[in-house]
């Protein structure tokens, strides 16, 4: 199935002709600093991201931690923002969430209205996750983990993965390289589906 046909089933749309303006979707991406969530926004994006990546300084040491070995030299203070049109009658729109605690006064606007969202995970330092796996759940927001596997990362299984952040048995983990966009797009149509089935339960019952 196609992010096309799941976007409309999740946002209940119907082909009309397009003559109604297109129905807008937001989706999270979250994790914790550094693990590719400004890179995952840029892989799928139709538009140029918005990012809001400024360069670290000194003021950083000891206070944002990129793990070891990592190159990164900027950091994200507010937001990333991409957006996809699935058809003239839906648009899909990805919010990337500040990766730092001291940001997280953003979160529930940028949580205001979403349909569900994606927690990237750094295998190699699982507990900057942890706050994001958090908020999902105290906010009863759907999503998936999608374990962050570009090279350099520590290597485990996604069975490892999963026991370690012990998220429920439903919530999908899944694999993903960050700067491919079509396994970007892999995991926002597992997000889709579970928030899909989520719909459809709440419907039944």
């Amino acid at each position: 199935m196609s992010l096309h046909s799941e976007t409309r089933n999740v946002a209940g749309g119907q082909p009309d002709g397009g003559k109604r303006p297109p129905i807008p979707v937001k989706i999270l991406i979250s994790g914790g600093f550094g693990v590719g969530k400004t890179t995952t926004v840029g892989a799928l994006s139709e538009i140029d991201p918005l990012s809001t990546e400024a360069p670290m300084t000194s003021a950083s040491i000891g206070v944002d931690d990129a793990g070891v070995g990592s190159q990164k030299t900027t950091t994200t203070v507010a937001m990333d923002f991409g957006r996809i049109t699935i058809d003239e009658s839906i648009i899909l729109y990805m919010f990337g969430t500040p990766g730092q605690d001291r940001f997280g006064f953003m979160w529930n606007d940028l949580a205001e209205g979403a349909l569900g969202g994606v927690v990237l995970v750094d295998p190699s330092r699982m507990e900057e996750c942890f706050v994001a796996l958090d908020y999902f759940e105290n906010i009863q927001l759907p999503y998936v983990v999608a374990v962050n596997t570009f090279a350099g990362r520590e290597s485990l299984t996604l069975d490892q993965v999963r026991h370690a952040v012990n998220v429920d048995p439903d919530v999908p983990v899944v694999a993903v390289d960050a700067r491919d966009r079509e396994q970007v797009k892999a995991v926002v149509l597992t997000l889709l589906r579970r928030i899909l089935a989520r719909a459809k339960n709440r419907t039944r019952g």
